[in-house]
């Protein structure tokens, strides 16, 4: 009877289940989203490496970068799959100043902050624009070129206007040469950053004025090679110190451009800072995604910030002329790959 009974107690108790152990798991920093606006210029492909060596020495985790290949309409559908994949902030370098408002917009509907590298947008929500002084670019080659050449006809072989970067360096051009050197006469081609452009403009061109003293290339990465190759078609490539040498003054400050100086095929370029964009890029995007703000003035890596537009902030990074005389400076970016 007392087994029974005890049976019937046990029966009755109730069975307490004890709650499991909670495990709190650390969430991953969001990752940075990075757009390139193109890849077959040497240029671009010197900062698409910068971008992967610094945020792998800076910590820092990236989505797999995409290429929006000079498609303005891509870039927008780009930007919206980044944000989709889980971008905490974005790094973008826009193709059109003015049709890259969609995508920032987006991302700011979302609350991503962004960093656009190279070219501003003419409006729109960013964090900050990381870029040198385009117009000074203009400018340098400018005095450069009236430096040493005073009077003649002088080519310039435009970028794209519908980029400020191409706005910039064509209205600076143009402004200084009519302010300093009344004496040069400036023939235009409207290349739009394509190489195969440029190339049809100069052959086109040089046949009518074989009487060329200069040539200004917006971009070096994109027009160099076709330039020379220009050049030689009509045979008009001359070496510096050569009778005949046609003056040409260069932006991006890429590896070839560099040989091309040592070589005297070209006598100047402009340094883009690519390291330096994929450096502050990644830097002011980590900072913008913790909620920092920024402010105008000069800044601890010897540039300095500006407010290019109402809301808009730059951060004018150091630019150097690279002539022959410091060509083999060991501090240049190209000097370094």
């Amino acid at each position: 009877m007392k087994k029974l009974y005890l049976a019937l107690s046990l029966l009755s108790l109730q069975v307490v289940q004890l709650p499991a152990a909670r495990v709190t798991l650390a969430a991953e920093p969001a990752k940075i989203g990075v757009d390139y606006s193109l890849l077959t210029s040497p240029f671009w492909t010197a900062y698409d490496r910068y971008i992967k060596s610094f945020s792998k020495s800076m910590g820092i985790s990236i989505l797999a970068p995409v290429n929006s290949d000079q498609d303005s309409a891509k870039q927008i559908t780009d930007i919206n799959n980044l944000i989709n994949l889980g971008a905490g902030g974005l790094i973008v370098s826009p193709i059109d100043s003015a049709g890259i408002a969609p995508g920032l917009n987006a991302a700011a509907r979302k609350h991503i902050p962004v960093i656009t590298v190279d070219v501003a947008p003419d409006k729109g929500p960013v964090a900050m624009v990381v870029r040198a002084d385009n117009r000074a670019y203009g400018e340098q080659a400018c005095h450069y070129i009236g430096d040493h050449v005073k009077q003649g006809k002088v080519v310039q072989i435009m970028g794209d206007v519908v980029s400020v970067n191409g706005r910039d360096r064509t209205e600076a051009f143009h402004s200084c040469i009519k302010a300093n050197y009344p004496g040069l006469t400036v023939l235009d081609i409207p290349a739009q950053w394509k190489s195969d452009v440029a190339a049809a403009g100069l052959d086109s061109l040089l046949p009518a004025n074989p009487d060329i003293k200069a040539i200004y290339m917006q971009a070096g990465g994109v027009y160099l090679a076709a330039t020379l190759q220009a050049l030689k078609r009509h045979k008009m490539l001359h070496h510096t110190g050569d009778a005949g040498h046609i003056v040409i003054v260069s932006n991006d400050g890429i590896p070839q451009e560099l040989a091309a100086i040592r070589s005297g095929e070209i006598d100047a370029t402009v340094s883009q800072p690519a390291d330096l964009y994929a450096k502050y890029g990644l830097f002011y995007t980590q900072a913008a995604m913790a909620g920092k703000t920024f402010q105008t003035g000069p800044t601890d890596h010897g540039s300095k910030i500006v407010q290019i537009a109402p809301g808009i902030l730059e951060d004018e990074l150091p630019a150097p002329l690279i002539t022959k005389a410091n060509v083999d400076d060991k501090s240049l970016w190209a000097n370094q790959l």
